[in-house]
């Protein structure tokens, strides 16, 4: 029986996201008689010790400070969980250790930066035949011991040519290394949308025609809502609040001149994504990315509020021409103005983004499950990089 394990925490969102997607598309493929959603808080701390003392789980916490806007000073405190992580790394690796050799998988897979030297480490000592396989699911690395971790037998999956680029300045093993075409996005994202734009549009109470901008900020929302909305008093949104049903009434409360269809939490995402024209959100990863993929062009912003992590996707946003990025939202009305006055220009650099990440990490899995060691031995993408494998090929 094949048993992969997909390891992701409930910190961001972002994590749990991909593990979800990468489990969907590995049983659309029937790769695998189990995959096992492995949450590493789970495992490091079963006891819910930190929750038990503090009162809320680390992750928990980590998500009220996104959804509150309280990220400054995130980089100074990455270095602090980095040191306490070198200095429990001994009893971190036997504790994977002893996960592993009682669960046995065929291929640990991590979705998860700061950790993987640990994961890598402790998935090493109890099963040394296994490949161990890191997708990063941010657009660039934070380094150091982010997400990149040299020295140690880590196949590592870049969704960029920045990512890739960061890897070899760090002297990662070529043999390891994967370019894929983006971002890993859910199954449904993949799949065209079947039902009537203008029916589907007009049951949420907006119209038929026209532009209409989605508005998201992950799956517990964010307090700028408030102001985007208010800001643009005659466009017709979707607001997506998720979780933050609090946010949802402040915002439906708001009397404007354009109707607003408030959505709480939903699966649906690529739905609503499909219903509109434009997409303003923060600049996180797998948001941009889905919004890219749905033929959305995209504003968002840059800051000392933005996650140091982060900071690249504006980048990536800019040098593709996909859309607008801005200081802060409050300039929000003129830039819509400017998006559309150069609509067509910004679609058509939409739509020549290919996202197939999702599939081409579940065929990498695919050969590891055959050949442990096939990217030693893969085509080149590069003439001068001969040992990378470019599953975007």
């Amino acid at each position: 029986m094949v048993c992969i394990d997909l390891v992701y925490f409930n910190a961001g969102g972002g994590h749990r996201a991909a593990a979800l997607a990468l489990d969907g598309a590995i049983r659309e493929r029937q790769l695998a008689r189990e995959v096992r959603l492995v949450n590493l808080a789970d495992v490091l701390d079963p006891q819910s010790t930190f929750e038990k003392i503090v009162g809320i789980k680390a992750e928990d916490l980590y998500n009220k400070r996104l959804a509150s806007g309280w990220t400054i000073g995130l980089s100074q405190e990455l270095k602090l969980l980095h040191g306490a992580i070198r200095l429990a790394h001994e009893a971190m690796r036997r504790r994977l250790g002893a996960h592993w050799r009682r669960t046995r998988p065929d291929v640990v897979v991590s979705l998860i930066p700061n950790f993987n030297r640990a994961l890598h480490d402790g998935l090493a000592s109890a099963c040394p035949e296994v490949p161990f396989v890191t997708v990063m699911t941010d657009m660039a690395d934070h380094p150091p011991h982010f997400w990149i971790e040299p020295g140690i037998r880590q196949h590592l999956v870049c969704g960029t040519p920045k990512a890739l680029a960061q890897a070899r300045a760090a002297g990662c093993d070529e043999s390891l290394l994967h370019l894929v075409s983006g971002m890993m996005l859910r199954p449904e994202f993949h799949r065209p949308l079947t039902s009537d734009r203008g029916i589907e549009r007009t049951k949420l109470g907006l119209p038929a025609d026209g532009q209409i901008g989605l508005v998201l900020f992950g799956g517990a929302g964010a307090r700028v809502m408030e102001s985007i909305a208010e800001r643009l008093p005659r466009m017709p949104l979707i607001v997506m609040c998720g979780h933050n049903a609090d946010l949802a009434r402040r915002i439906a409360a708001r009397k404007c001149a354009a109707p607003r269809a408030i959505i709480g939490f939903t699966t649906e995402v690529q739905r609503y994504m499909g219903l509109a024209d434009f997409f303003i959100g923060k600049p996180g990863p797998g948001s941009l990315s889905e919004a890219v993929q749905c033929g959305l062009p995209v504003i968002t912003t840059r800051n000392a509020f933005t996650l140091p992590q982060e900071r690249y996707n504006t980048d990536w946003v800019l040098e593709n021409r996909l859309g607008l990025v801005l200081k802060d939202f409050r300039s929000i009305g003129p830039a819509v103005e400017q998006l559309a006055a150069s609509m067509p220009a910004f679609r058509a650099a939409v739509a020549g983004m290919r996202n197939r990440a999702l599939y081409d990490v579940v065929d990498l899995i695919a050969r590891l499950l055959v050949q442990p060691d096939a990217g030693q031995h893969s085509s080149s993408c590069e003439p001068t990089r001969p040992a990378v494998m470019d599953l975007t090929a």
